[in-house]
C-alpha cells in the first residue's frame, strides 16, 4: 500500500514538473531560441558562413595527387620506315621473337615499307602532386564580397524571422488568455441566467408571469451554452497554436501565469505613438539595401570578367615501367619529374557576350534601387498606419470599457424591473444581448490593443 501511494506521489510530482509555465516575456524568450523558423534561420546563417568559406578556398593553395596504373592487354604498335634501317630483316626478326615472347598469334610483316613497333613496357605506375595557387582573379575578389554579402542576407532574414515570431508568439498569447477570460465571463452569464430562469419558473408556477417569460430566458440561456461549448473547443486549438509558436510539441502542458488584465496594463503605452519613424532601422528596408547591394556585385562581377587571371603552379611526379608487376621490388627504377609553371589567360574578344551579361546586371541593379526606394515609401506609410491601429485600439478600448459599464448598469436595472413585474422578459433579453455584446467588443478591444502594439513596434525595430 505505502509502495502504491508513493507511485502515486511521484507520478503527480513528474506531471507538475513537465507542465512548464510561462510569463509573456519568457514566451518570448523561449521562442527566440526554439521556434521551428528560429532554427531554420539559423541553419540558413551557419550554412552562409559555409559557404563564404567556400568562396575564400577558391584563392587559397589546392593540393591534388593522383595515381595511375596500366596494364597494357596489348600493346599499341606504331609504324616505322623500314628505309630508316640497315638491316630490314634482322629487325622484323627481332620484332617478330618480341611478339612470340609477349604476345600469341602476332606475326609482323613489313607492310609497304613499314616496321610496327611497340614501345615501352606493358605495365605502368605514375603517381603525381600537384600544388596550384591563384595569384590574380577579379571575379574571386567580387565573389569573395558577395559570399559575405549572402551572409549578411541571412543574418537580415533570421531578424525578419525574430520579428515575426515574436508577434506571433504575442497574438498566440493572448489568444489563449482571451480564450479564458472569454470562458469566465461566458460561465458567470450562465450562472446569472440558471438564476433567472429558476426564479421565474417558480413565479410562474405562483401564476404571477406568463410562460413566455420562462422561454425567452431558456432561448438566451441555450445561446450562452451554446456559445460556451464553442469556446471550450476551441481552447484547446488556442494552446496548442501557443506551442507550435513556441517551438515545443503541440500536447504539451503549458500554464500563461499573466492575465489578460496584467497584459493589457503592459501594452498600454501612449508615448509609443509619438516616437520618431527612422526608416534605415526597419529590417524590411535592410533587406532591400543589402539586395540592392547584391546585384552591384553581380554587375562589377560581370565586368571583372574582362580582366586577366593569373595562377601558377608546382607539380612532383614519379613513374615506373615494367612488363610484370614488380614494382615494389628493391631492384623497380622509379623516375622522377618536376615542373614549376604560371598561366596566364587573357580575354580577348567574346563577341559582346560579357557586354551583354554586363547590361543585364546593369537593369537589375536599377530595379533593385527602385525596389529599395518603393520599399522606403511602403514602410513609411505602413508605419503611419500602425500608429494610427495602435492610437485607435487604445481609444477603442476606453469606449469598450465605458460601454461595458454602461450595458452592464443597463442590465441590472432590467433585471430588477422584470423582477418586480415592470418590464418584459424581451426587455429584459435584450438587455442582456447587449451586455453579451459588450462583453465580447471589450475583450476583442484587449486583443487589438496587444497585437496593433506589437506590430508598431516592429515597424520601430523594438525588440
Amino acid at each position: 500500500m505505502k509502495l502504491l501511494i508513493l507511485t502515486f506521489l511521484s507520478s503527480i510530482v513528474l506531471s507538475a514538473q513537465e507542465k512548464k509555465s510561462y510569463t509573456l516575456d519568457q514566451a518570448i524568450d523561449y521562442a527566440l531560441e526554439n521556434a521551428y523558423a528560429i532554427k531554420n534561420a539559423t541553419n540558413d546563417i551557419s550554412s552562409a558562413e559555409k559557404k563564404v568559406w567556400e568562396t575564400t578556398t577558391i584563392g587559397l593553395p589546392q593540393i591534388n595527387a593522383s595515381f595511375d596504373y596500366q596494364n597494357y592487354l596489348k600493346q599499341p604498335v606504331s609504324l616505322l620506315p623500314a628505309a630508316a634501317f640497315d638491316n630490314t630483316e634482322s629487325v622484323i626478326d627481332v620484332v617478330n621473337d618480341y611478339f612470340d615472347a609477349n604476345q600469341t598469334n602476332f606475326d609482323v610483316e613489313s607492310p609497304d615499307g613499314f616496321i610496327p613497333l611497340a614501345f615501352g613496357t606493358k605495365q605502368n605506375i605514375n603517381a603525381t602532386v600537384t600544388l596550384t595557387q591563384l595569384l590574380f582573379d577579379g571575379s574571386y575578389l567580387i565573389g569573395l564580397q558577395s559570399a559575405k554579402t549572402y551572409l549578411q542576407i541571412s543574418e537580415s532574414a533570421k531578424e525578419k524571422t525574430e520579428f515575426s515570431v515574436k508577434q506571433s508568439v504575442i497574438n498566440a498569447y493572448a489568444n489563449v488568455l482571451l480564450v479564458e477570460e472569454n470562458i469566465n465571463i461566458l460561465e458567470k452569464n450562465k450562472t446569472v441566467l440558471e438564476k433567472n430562469l429558476n426564479e421565474t419558473l417558480k413565479i410562474i408556477e405562483n401564476g404571477f408571469a406568463e410562460e413566455q417569460d420562462g422561454e425567452q430566458l431558456q432561448l438566451t440561456l441555450s445561446a450562452i451554452n451554446n456559445e460556451l461549448n464553442r469556446v471550450n473547443r476551441y481552447k484547446s486549438t488556442a494552446y496548442k497554436m501557443f506551442n507550435v509558436a513556441l517551438g515545443i510539441d503541440v500536447d504539451s502542458e503549458v500554464t500563461l501565469t499573466e492575465t489578460l488584465e496584467e497584459l493589457l496594463l503592459s501594452n498600454l503605452n501612449l508615448e509609443l505613438t509619438k516616437t520618431n519613424f527612422t526608416v534605415e532601422n526597419h529590417i524590411d528596408y535592410k533587406i532591400a539595401e543589402t539586395s540592392r547591394k547584391s546585384q552591384e556585385l553581380v554587375m562589377k562581377y560581370e565586368k571583372s570578367k574582362a580582366l586577366p587571371t593569373l595562377s601558377a603552379f608546382v607539380n612532383y611526379g614519379t613513374t615506373a615501367n615494367n612488363d610484370d608487376f614488380k614494382f615494389f621490388k628493391n631492384d623497380q627504377k622509379w623516375f622522377d619529374s618536376s615542373i614549376l609553371g604560371v598561366s596566364l589567360n587573357v580575354p580577348i574578344f567574346s563577341s559582346l557576350k560579357r557586354d551583354s551579361r554586363t547590361q543585364q546586371a546593369k537593369i537589375e541593379l536599377e530595379k533593385a534601387e527602385r525596389q529599395l526606394t518603393e520599399t522606403e515609401q511602403q514602410l513609411k506609410v505602413a508605419f503611419l498606419d500602425a500608429q494610427n491601429n495602435y492610437q485607435y485600439s487604445i481609444d477603442s478600448y476606453q469606449t469598450s470599457k465605458e460601454n461595458l459599464a454602461l450595458a452592464e448598469r443597463i442590465e441590472k436595472k432590467e433585471n430588477i424591473k422584470f423582477f418586480e413585474g415592470i418590464s418584459s422578459s424581451f426587455d429584459l433579453s435584450n438587455a442582456q444581448n447587449q451586455l453579451y455584446t459588450q462583453q465580447q467588443e471589450y475583450l476583442q478591444s484587449i486583443y487589438d490593443l496587444i497585437t496593433t502594439k506589437s506590430v508598431l513596434e516592429n515597424a520601430l525595430n523594438i525588440k
